[in-house]
């Protein structure tokens, strides 16, 4: 059953950070896509250290970043004392 939600009772239109402050510790899962192949089992088969798998995506392209299986943003890759990160360039807006 879910309850009617007046907004009015939940304290105006003005919201803070500090309204989401239940939801700070659910966990979820954070994805970031540089790209993707197919490729059939014998090929993957023959992979060794050192072999190359080409993407579908040009260097430089914007990767997906993408929050529990829903695409949520695009971004690039930064490299932050020696260690890769990624930074947020466009938030993608729910359809």
């Amino acid at each position: 059953m879910l309850a009617d939600f007046n907004e009015d009772e939940a304290g105006g239109g003005e919201k803070t950070a500090s309204d989401l402050e239940a939801v700070f510790d659910v966990p979820v899962r954070l994805s970031v896509v540089l790209g993707r192949t197919r490729m059939p089992v014998s090929k993957l088969l023959k992979m060794d250290v050192g072999s190359v798998v080409e993407l579908d995506r040009q260097v430089g392209e914007a990767i997906d970043i993408y929050v529990n299986d829903r695409l949520v943003a695009r971004g690039e890759i930064v490299l932050v004392e020696g260690r890769l990160g990624v930074t947020m360039t466009e938030i993608i807006k729910a359809a």
